[in-house]
């Protein structure tokens, strides 16, 4: 059986655990995979240059993160119209009719706040960072129901052309700063890379968190953010960015290889470095 070959394309992946992810989820599936790290700066070539490498190379599909989400959707087909409206992808497959763009981060994150929440509504939440990930979450925060999106970027346009795309009939504000997103928010949401490994710190001000019910970061490495901390003390619920991590790369997985896993603890318990349970 010849391995299917995957990748991962963006900047400071050195601690992305996607190669383990998706190696344990062929594992489990009886598969083989081949899934490698491609940094464009590494390689000498810019983004477009290495997409036309995977695209032309013999590779199934690739993952793509921070910051070429935006950049791939204008080199794939996007059948879903909801996800081609948000504008960013990170799922890619290639195939005979072209490259095809998913964004499993959309459904990746509905999926793990209903598995943090249930049905309960986000509320009012203010979302910082309108980038490819933010983008993402946006969506589907509309789709959750959220009854109002403040969103904050230090690129005014960005969040302001977000704000455009998400569907009229649901109530968005493009905040001036970072506690105007937060004023009267009942959820709170990093979208930014600071946070990461290479990134330090916190996007929100410690000060600001507390009112709210609830936050997300969309950074997992490290699960443990100074954000996510920070609101834990405070009293919040909270969402890591491991649940959307995990969550977008079963769905990713299942594009990838059509195959649907059955034991997802048992998956989680490998990832953690936990052995399995006698049975």
């Amino acid at each position: 059986m010849s391995a299917i070959r995957l990748g991962l394309i963006g900047d400071n992946i050195a601690a992305s655990r996607s190669p383990d992810l998706h190696r344990f989820c062929a594992e489990r599936a009886g598969l083989r995979i081949r899934y490698e790290r491609l940094v464009p700066a590494e390689m000498g070539r810019d983004f477009d240059a290495v997409f036309a490498q995977c695209r032309d190379g013999g590779m199934r599909g690739v993952n793509i993160t921070f910051p070429y989400k935006e950049r791939a959707a204008a080199l794939v087909r996007v059948p879903d119209p909801e996800v081609a409206r948000l504008g960013a992808v990170n799922t890619v497959l290639f195939g005979a009719d072209g490259p095809i763009g998913h964004n499993t981060d959309y459904t990746g994150f509905a999926a793990a706040y209903r598995a943090a929440f249930g049905k309960t509504p986000p509320g009012r939440v203010a979302l910082v960072g309108a980038g490819g990930v933010g983008r993402a979450i946006a969506f589907a925060l509309a789709g959750l129901g959220a009854a109002e999106l403040r969103l904050f970027d230090k690129d005014a346009a960005r969040a302001r052309t977000l704000a455009g795309a998400l569907p009229s009939q649901h109530r968005v504000v493009v905040a001036v700063s970072t506690a105007d997103a937060l004023a009267g928010a009942e959820g709170v949401v990093n979208c930014t890379p600071v946070g990461m490994v290479g990134y330090p710190g916190s996007p929100i001000p410690a000060a600001l968190i507390g009112p709210q019910r609830w936050a997300f970061d969309a950074v997992y490495t490290p699960v443990e953010t100074v954000f996510l901390q920070t609101a834990r003390r405070a009293g919040l619920q909270t969402i890591s960015g491991y649940e959307l991590f995990f969550h977008q790369g079963i769905e990713a997985f299942r594009l990838f290889t059509g195959s649907t896993l059955a034991d997802l603890d048992g998956l989680r318990r490998q990832l953690s470095g936990i052995p399995e349970k006698d049975t």
